[in-house]
């Protein structure tokens, strides 16, 4: 089992060496980054502005891009909703093998702050973590510093470390 990390849009100004290196050492497994292109165009909601990530995951799913033996997960900057949010940093199938994180809303600019890569970087190997503990069946946790506490806010995402908890790591 190894995890892969599909880079789809505008992943460039990112150390994926260094996120590599973080979600290995969260999950002890080897993790491959690459390139991917996959059409988001039907995943489009017209009316929201804004792309359905569970649709993407089917993408995903059925594309014919994942490798045996891993779980994948799309790293994109595209805006993500599910029908029943607003938003979403990203989707996962609880016990999958696909996930989806966005940095969309995880820039300091989007909310009007001073540009800062190293917190985005931040932001953005918790979000994948996360993601990816979904897809090993872990659910969210009542520990606010533990990476799998759930995240409505982008200052949610930043009160986290980038780490199971005790109890996280039991059940993983």
């Amino acid at each position: 089992m190894f995890i892969e990390i599909l880079g789809a849009r505008n992943f460039e100004k990112l150390d994926v060496g260094l996120l590599c290196k973080d979600v290995k050492s969260a999950f002890n497994l080897e993790v491959a980054f690459r390139k991917t292109v996959i059409d988001f165009g039907a995943t489009f909601d017209a009316n929201r502005i804004q792309y359905n990530s569970t649709q993407i995951l089917h993408l995903l799913l059925n594309s014919g891009k994942i490798q045996n033996n891993s779980k994948a997960i799309i790293l994109t900057d595209l805006d993500l909703f599910v029908p029943i949010l607003t938003y979403v940093f990203g989707e996962a199938e609880l016990n999958g093998r696909t996930a989806i994180a966005s940095s969309h809303r995880l820039h300091n600019e989007y909310y009007g702050l001073p540009k800062n890569e190293q917190l985005l970087q931040t932001r953005i190997t918790k979000e994948i973590i996360h993601e990816l503990g979904h897809t090993f069946g872990l659910i969210h946790c009542k520990d606010y510093k533990c990476v799998m506490h759930s995240s409505t806010y982008v200052e949610d995402i930043d009160l986290k470390e980038a780490s199971l908890c005790i109890s996280c790591k039991v059940n993983f």
